[in-house]
């Protein structure tokens, strides 16, 4: 057990002018079924610490896991902080008194086994041919963080993954779709079972497009983030700093359709926190409003580099990072939609394409993606007729995100976006 108090005094008789202990421990209880079949109940514990120290001026960063010899770690932290340039200690002063030190509720591998059973039932009652897998975790995330200036904070974070996936083959034709959830406390397997029944039944059929056109798209929740993500990327303070955002002077103007408000949220969903990898308080802010961006996000450093608020967007991403700009959770609203999700959107159309699951994702800043559809289905006067294979999708997120048609009302968790489905217009597609 790594003692946090006393790793920072060894640092400070050591001869550093400031210091700080980031701890993180996790246990999590992953459960899994392959083939229909229970295949494996694991149980993994991790601790590991990262210690950043200021020695002359100089920063250093050292890590561990598990057992560790405060003063090794601290010599090592040491050692590589003569490696650095000289910079100035930039460590939070306020320890937040105000906030939940646990959050979420736990549920057992025996809860977790039992929804994997009914949800692969449910499933093969109506495909007796699919093979089935489903993944169930619960885990535990506990995070501690105290420096030379004051502070001390942690919680812990409860949350429970579940993912279902079902795979059919006809011949030469093999189809696997899936979807998944997390939430603070046990859920329903209702959601994760209809969604994957539904994406089997518009599978039933194979139809074609034509060879090259521009379509209506329709993206699904899951499928949206390949836009919001690159959104993500454009707001950071560091590609700000490094002047590779597209929106260098876009500050208070249009950046997206007017129909969408872009917002972080502390208090939403799983992905909420009450503070950042540095201690600093997070905050509810809203970064794009009706398509004009308002603010970008950064760590402590990159906002005093910017003369940026600080806004608790500090994050570590592993151990051995230093802080960085991050997002802990990017909520996608829109001020006009369709009521309800993929079949209602998809009413609207007379010719369209739904992409739920893609291939090829990587997209840089330049916001130019060209895609395989991995499932997509083919809309025809407002009906969803159909699977389509060897699909290609080819545009740019930024234009794209301006060519908005319309907006689910419905919105969905996918990793930390809360986003809902959306049509997109004159994006080029290519069949064979």
């Amino acid at each position: 057990m790594i003692d946090p108090e006393q790793l920072l005094e060894q640092s400070l008789k050591s001869g550093a002018e400031a210091a700080e202990v980031y701890i993180s421990s996790s246990i999590s209880h992953p459960v899994s079924f392959a083939a229909n079949r229970l295949k494996q109940i694991e149980s993994v514990d991790t601790e590991g610490v990262g210690l950043r120290i200021w020695k002359d001026g100089r920063m250093g960063l050292a890590t561990a896991y598990g057992a560790v010899e405060p003063q090794e770690i601290v010599n090592q932290a040491i050692a590589l902080s003569s490696l650095s340039e000289t910079e100035e200690v930039i460590l939070s002063y306020t320890t937040i008194a105000d906030y939940p030190r646990i959050c979420g509720q736990a549920i057992d591998a025996a809860q977790m086994i039992d929804h994997g059973q009914q949800a692969i039932a449910q499933v093969l009652s109506k495909y007796p041919d699919a093979i089935c897998g489903v993944d169930w975790d619960c885990s535990h995330e506990t995070l501690r963080i105290i420096n030379s200036k004051g502070l001390d904070c942690g919680y812990t974070d409860i949350s429970v993954d579940g993912s279902l996936s079902a795979e059919l083959t006809r011949g030469d034709d093999f189809l696997n779709v899936w979807y998944a959830q997390s939430e603070r406390s046990d859920f329903a397997i209702d959601n994760l079972v209809q969604k994957v029944l539904q994406y089997l039944e518009w599978a039933e059929k194979n139809v074609n497009l034509r060879s090259s056109q521009k379509l209506p798209i329709l993206f699904t929740a899951k499928a949206a983030d390949l836009f919001w993500g690159v959104v993500a990327m454009a707001m950071s303070g560091r590609q700000l700093q490094q002047q590779t955002t597209p929106w260098l002077d876009k500050l208070g103007k249009s950046v997206v359709s007017a129909l969408f408000d872009v917002t972080q949220d502390p208090d939403l969903g799983i992905y909420g926190a009450p503070f950042d990898d540095e201690g600093t308080p997070t905050q509810s802010i809203k970064w794009i409003e009706q398509g004009r961006l308002q603010g970008f996000y950064g760590d402590m450093r990159t906002c005093r580099d910017l003369n940026l608020p600080v806004t608790g967007n500090g994050f570590r991403g592993d151990l051995g990072n230093y802080p960085s700009p991050g997002l802990f959770n990017l909520a996608i609203a829109a001020h006009q939609t369709t009521t309800g999700d993929i079949k209602e959107l998809a009413a609207l159309l007379k010719n369209g394409l739904i992409v739920d699951q893609i291939l090829g994702d990587d997209v840089d800043l330049s916001g130019d993606f060209s895609i395989n559809v991995d499932l997509g289905y083919s809309i025809r006067n407002g009906e969803i007729v159909g699977r389509v294979k060897d699909t290609m999708v080819t545009g740019n997120i930024y234009q794209g995100l301006n060519q908005v048609m319309a907006v689910g009302s419905d919105r969905h968790w996918h990793g930390s976006l809360y986003v809902p489905a959306m049509i997109i217009d004159g994006l080029s597609v290519t069949s064979q």
